[in-house]
């Protein structure tokens, strides 16, 4: 049971006697002095040796632009991190400050916040609190006019939290986005599929409220506490937005500026972690897929690489990548039933030699920036938004042909990976071994690397030459394994499942199937979303998919817009089969 205490001052008038300051009077008023300010502290959740608290303030002074709330504990609690608000301590004094984005607290007006701290000892809830200098309570005990007591949980109070897990995936029902659940079911035939959870996407600053009259993140959040019933419910956010975002892709270029870190922090994600940590959602298992693609451009997108882009170049020596994920990181995971993954690429992006250890070791260094640590971290998620086949069966790594090797074949191309399960694995263990935590799970994004239907090899290729051996018998029937773009002829692929085999957390549809990965031509908008030539089913190709043509489906609509032709063909050649 949580424990709380709302303070307020009851006996101003005597004060005021005492000290000749002149009372603020509530509007409506009839003479009796008015109560400047109460505040609602409420310890969450307490292990014993730690606890995370939710603090609520209601100002009836004057309208105010910033504020400060100030207590002072009487034992050992240590404050850790906090979030909707700059939490500092000094010995025993605690300040807690506004945001930039939540400074203003008009006068009856109230704002929440929260933080995670230490103890030895007892936890006492301390007994007096002050806005703006003001004294807001005196010990008053439970039961004040906004504390509906310990015996009441109040119609908001979600009760006990969750206790963090290993894998948040296990023994959970996953969210079905009611808006893509509804555009899947109006396509024909797509009612097979339209109860699949799916991630929602904070891909901008203001999806966090809801753009074009769509849900915002508090509408999801209420809509998977109202599917959650008694069991346990997991909801999948993507977190995507970086200064400079995505340097490769122009497709999926984001609306801040390769300098504009301070913007993502504070206006990006201090506000999502604001509503992530409401104790309203506390019962929730709240995944975070952190800053897809950009990080895996710094590895292999910069420098004398002939894949190399200025862009990129900009953000591997500005920094801001590493610096936006440390804080994402950082910020998320001090709310206790929030599980971060890092995007790790896919095997086609970072299976060769000299990409996957830099690019560990570069998630290390974002994983420790900005106060983050790898104790922030629950795993990493690979193929978000890709179509690199599952488990590729006609050929392995280690097979020869003619004298060649797997490895050599134009497709292979050197690389030590063939399909996503059997990266995702190796690079888990890499990940251990750079310094991340031995229980980290991975996720594989299925949502759109079925590859089924009348093209699905049903063995291997000819032992003419090591290529017709690996052609003949992928599943992936892309062009390259650089082709990104809303790839033609992919499908479905495996439903969304738990622990599906050794270190993976669970299968998941985080890129909704359906919504298109980028314009076919250039379209005017105000998403921030350019042109990319990789969605142009007529382009020849660059460095990054070794000149091939692109492989992208025509007539596709901005990336995020629903793409009714491409959902049609997924569902025509998913494998499993629907």
């Amino acid at each position: 049971m949580s424990r709380s205490r709302t303070a307020v001052l009851a006996a101003l008038a005597l004060v005021a006697g005492a000290s000749g300051t002149a009372l603020a009077v509530v509007p409506g008023d009839t003479g009796v002095a008015a109560i400047p300010c109460s505040v609602d502290y409420k310890v969450q959740n307490d292990w014993g040796s730690g606890f995370t608290a939710a603090v609520t303030v209601t100002n009836n002074s004057a309208a105010k632009s910033s504020w400060a709330v100030k207590w002072t504990y009487a034992g050992s609690q240590k404050v850790t991190n906090g979030w909707n608000a700059k939490v500092s301590q000094s010995g025993t004094a605690v300040t807690a400050a506004n945001e930039t984005y939540n400074g203003t607290l008009a006068t009856g007006g109230s704002v929440s916040f929260g933080f995670q701290g230490t103890y030895s000892g007892t936890n006492a809830v301390p007994a007096t609190f002050t806005l703006d200098g003001v004294t807001c309570n005196v010990d008053g005990g439970t039961g004040g006019p906004t504390d509906p007591g310990p015996t009441d949980p109040g119609p908001t109070d979600p009760g006990t939290p969750s206790t963090k897990v290993d894998n948040p995936y296990a023994g959970a029902k996953v969210y079905v986005n009611p808006e893509w659940s509804a555009k899947a079911a109006a396509e024909p035939g797509g009612s097979r599929v339209s109860n699949q959870p799916t991630g929602v996407w904070l891909d901008r600053i203001a999806a966090i409220n809801g753009v074009n009259g769509g849900m915002g993140l508090r509408a999801h959040l209420d809509a998977a506490l109202a599917q959650k019933g008694s069991g346990e419910e997991v909801v999948q956010l993507v977190v995507y937005d970086l200064p400079g975002r995505d340097c490769s892709a122009l497709a999926s270029n984001g609306e801040l500026g390769p300098t504009e870190i301070d913007k993502y922090k504070t206006q990006f994600i201090d506000p999502i972690a604001a509503i992530l940590g409401d104790s309203k959602y506390a019962s929730l298992r709240i995944v975070t897929t952190v800053e897809i693609d950009s990080l895996p451009n710094l590895v292999t997108n910069t420098g004398s690489r002939a894949t190399a882009t200025p862009t990129c170049d900009t953000m591997k020596a500005n920094g801001n990548y590493v610096k936006g994920v440390g804080y994402a990181l950082k910020k998320l995971g001090a709310i206790p039933n929030v599980y971060n993954y890092i995007d790790a690429g896919h095997h086609g992006w970072l299976g060769w030699d000299d990409n996957f250890a830099p690019s560990a070791q570069l998630m290390y260094q974002a994983a420790t920036s900005e106060g983050a640590t790898v104790d922030d971290v629950q795993g990493f998620i690979t193929n978000t938004a890709n179509f690199s086949a599952l488990k590729e069966n006609n050929f392995t790594i280690n097979d020869s042909v003619a004298g060649k090797s797997v490895r050599e074949s134009k497709w292979v191309d050197w690389n030590r990976y063939v399909d996503e399960l059997s990266y995702a694995q190796a690079f888990r263990n890499q990940l251990v071994t750079t310094g991340f935590r031995s229980n980290i799970g991975m996720l594989i994004d299925t949502s759109r690397n079925g590859w089924g239907g009348t093209a699905r090899p049903t063995g291997p290729g000819a032992t003419t030459s090591v290529d017709t051996y690996v052609d003949g018998g992928r599943y992936d029937r892309r062009l390259n394994t650089g082709n990104w773009c809303n790839q033609a002829g992919a499908g479905l692929g495996e439903r969304p499942k738990a622990a599906p085999a050794a270190g993976i957390d669970a299968y998941v549809w985080m890129k909704p199937p359906g919504e298109s990965d980028g314009s076919s031509s250039a379209i005017a908008n105000d998403e921030g979303k350019g042109f990319d030539r990789m969605c142009d089913p007529t382009y020849t190709g660059n460095p990054r998919n070794n000149n091939n043509l692109s492989g992208a489906l025509p007539n596709a609509p901005l990336s995020g817009h629903w793409f009714s032709a491409q959902f049609q063909q997924l569902m025509q050649n998913a494998y499993p089969p629907l």
